[in-house]
C-alpha cells in the first residue's frame, strides 16, 4: 500500500511514507531525521546510540547536516560579505573541538507541509526556518521525500528569506548497513573521482589526487575520505551474498565524504553540496534572494549497482 502517515518510532512522533516493499520513517521533533529504512522487512540504516545520542546531537540514521555538513577549520568565516564569529556559541564539535555537522541534527521546528501518495509512491514535503548567529543568513529548508519501488529520493532546497544571499554547504549523513552480512564482507564500489587530501584534523590541505573506479571488499579498510565526483555520481556497498543500497548524488552534489570506521557494523555514503571547510574557504555556492538552489540524491535498496 502506498501511504503517508503520522505514527511514532520508539516513542517519538514520526512521519512513515510506504511504497510497496519499502518504508521509510523521519522524525520531525528530532532534526527530520530518518531512522528507518526498511525493504522487504529488512532495515538498512544505522542507529549507533538510539534516539538518547540523537537527542544530545550525535548523527544517526539519516540525517540532515545543515547549514553546513562535516567540519569547519575555524570559528571565525566570511561569506556572502559577512563576517561571523563562532567563539562562545553552543555549536556541536568533534574530537578536537572543531564545529561539526551545522545546527539542526537533532532540533526540533520542521513543519510537515504536504503529502501525497498512490500510483506506487508516496512522499511528503517539510521545511523548517533557519537564521542563528552562527549562520546569520535567513532562509527556509525544505525537504521532499518520495518513496517508490525500491528507491528512496530526497530533494533539499534552500530558499533565501531575507535580504542576504545564503552560502551553500548542507549534506546528508546516511549510516548504512546491509543486514544478514559482516561489513567485513561488504564491498565498496566507488566511481572515478577526485581523492581531497585531508590535513589530521580532517580539512582539505589543496592537494588531490585521480582516483579510477573501483570495487573492492571492505575487509579490515578503514575510511574517512572526501572526494569530488565526476561524471558518474554512483556509490554503492554490496554485500557478498548479493544485498546492495547504491547512493546516487544528482547535480547539486559534487562531493562525497566516505566514512567507514573501525569496529563499526555500518559505513556511510554522504552526499555534500559543497567540500568540507567550504565556509572558511570561501569555496561554496551562493543562492540569491528570489532564488532557489536543490540538491538531490536517491538510496536504491536491493538494485544491483
Amino acid at each position: 500500500m502506498d501511504a503517508v502517515e503520522e505514527g511514532r518510532f520508539r516513542g517519538e512522533p514520526a512521519v512513515i511514507v510506504s511504497a510497496g516493499e519499502l518504508s521509510a520513517s523521519f522524525l520531525p521533533a528530532l532534526g527530520m531525521t530518518g531512522v528507518s529504512l526498511r525493504y522487504q522487512g529488512r532495515e538498512h540504516l544505522a542507529l549507533p546510540g538510539g534516539l538518547p545520542a540523537l537527542r544530545s546531537g550525535a548523527t544517526l540514521g539519516l540525517p540532515l547536516l545543515a547549514p553546513w555538513a562535516n567540519r569547519l577549520g575555524s570559528r571565525q568565516y566570511r561569506a556572502a560579505g559577512v563576517d561571523v564569529d563562532l567563539t562562545g556559541l553552543p555549536l556541536g564539535t568533534d574530537a578536537n573541538g572543531l564545529p561539526m555537522h551545522g545546527l539542526l541534527v537533532g532540533r526540533p521546528g520542521w513543519r510537515l507541509d504536504r503529502r501525497s501518495a498512490g500510483r506506487g509512491r508516496a512522499g511528503f514535503r517539510a521545511s523548517i526556518d533557519v537564521d542563528a548567529p552562527a549562520f546569520p543568513f535567513p532562509h527556509r529548508i525544505e525537504v521532499f521525500v518520495v518513496a517508490r519501488g525500491h528507491q528512496l529520493a530526497l530533494d533539499t532546497t534552500v530558499i533565501p528569506t531575507g535580504s542576504r544571499a545564503v552560502p551553500v554547504a548542507f549534506g546528508w549523513h546516511p549510516y548504512l548497513r546491509l543486514p544478514g552480512t559482516p561489513r567485513r564482507r561488504w564491498q565498496l564500489r566507488l566511481p572515478a573521482r577526485t581523492h581531497l587530501a585531508l590535513d589530521r584534523l580532517g580539512i582539505p590541505t589543496g592537494g588531490a589526487q585521480a582516483e579510477p573506479r573501483e570495487a573492492e571488499p571492505i575487509e579490515r579498510r578503514t575510511f574517512d575520505d572526501l572526494y569530488l565526483l565526476g561524471r558518474e555520481r554512483r556509490l554503492a556497498l554490496v554485500a557478498d551474498e548479493g544485498s546492495s543500497i547504491t547512493l546516487r548524488c544528482g547535480p547539486g552534489y559534487p562531493y562525497a565524504q566516505v566514512w567507514v570506521p573501525a569496529g563499526r557494523p555500518f559505513a556511510a555514503l554522504e552526499p555534500m553540496a559543497a567540500a568540507t571547510n567550504g565556509l572558511v574557504d570561501g569555496t561554496t555556492p551562493l543562492v540569491e534572494p528570489g532564488e532557489a538552489f536543490t540538491a538531490s540524491f536517491t538510496l536504491s535498496v536491493g538494485e544491483p549497482p
